[in-house]
């Protein structure tokens, strides 16, 4: 049985017009992605497959594409389309968030950052350069590696800040672990940085912490 021979409210394109995408599963999602099945499975059954395969969406999503085509199914083309799907997504926040007021927007401002940094296998840290009314002039990744207070440059943050005149900063990195808690090292170096910019008047509102399913804020733990 092929898609088209589904009742018309149960087949994923159909239902995205008429519900929306966030009605969709990631099942049926993927499928109205993949467009076509392969002998013997409809697009339908070959994504069911695909995430029981590689064990969830996220799992998918991050396979490099050695491990992505070598699954029936799937090529290069449909690689290359999935990674443009996703650099397309982070896009979309990041000039979302240069029309929002990114203080005031915790949500979309965590989302950005899940969808730039929360899969990255090695840590990275990101600055987010803010003007007086909090919105995004440029985000930027700075340093990568162990994240720590010899990693973390405070000068050089500084440095960029001045040079995008930014009136605030939030920074963020992840924890490659999976676990969103801060460290001691975290608070050492957000108070390092917070006390170089000040010097130049220049506000630290907040360091987000990455984890796989949560975001930390320590601004909302009082450590700032």
């Amino acid at each position: 049985m092929t898609i088209k021979n589904l009742p018309e409210n149960e087949r994923p394109r159909e239902k995205l017009i008429k519900f929306g995408a966030n009605h969709l599963s990631d099942i049926e999602l993927l499928a109205i992605f993949l467009r076509t099945g392969i002998k013997g499975l409809t697009a339908i059954d070959l994504a069911r497959n695909l995430l029981q395969h590689f064990g969830g969406l996220r799992q998918l999503l991050k396979a490099d594409a050695k491990t992505f085509c070598e699954v029936k199914g799937l090529g290069l083309a449909k690689y290359s389309q999935l990674q443009a799907c996703l650099e397309l997504s982070s896009r979309f926040f990041e000039q979302t968030l240069q029309q929002t007021t990114v203080f005031n927007s915790v949500d979309i401002t965590k989302r950005y950052l899940a969808n730039k940094i929360r899969d990255k296998e090695h840590e990275v840290f990101t600055c987010l350069y803010l003007n007086n009314q909090h919105f995004l002039i440029h985000a930027e990744e700075l340093f990568r590696g162990t994240i720590d207070s010899a990693s973390v440059h405070p000068r050089e943050i500084v440095k960029n800040a001045l040079s995008y005149n930014a009136a605030a900063l939030i920074i963020a990195h992840n924890h490659p672990s999976g676990i969103a808690e801060p460290s001691q090292s975290d608070k050492i170096i957000t108070e390092k940085i917070k006390s170089a910019l000040e010097l130049v008047d220049i506000r630290l509102l907040d360091h987000f912490i990455v984890g796989n399913s949560q975001i930390t804020s320590l601004a909302e733990q009082g450590f700032l």
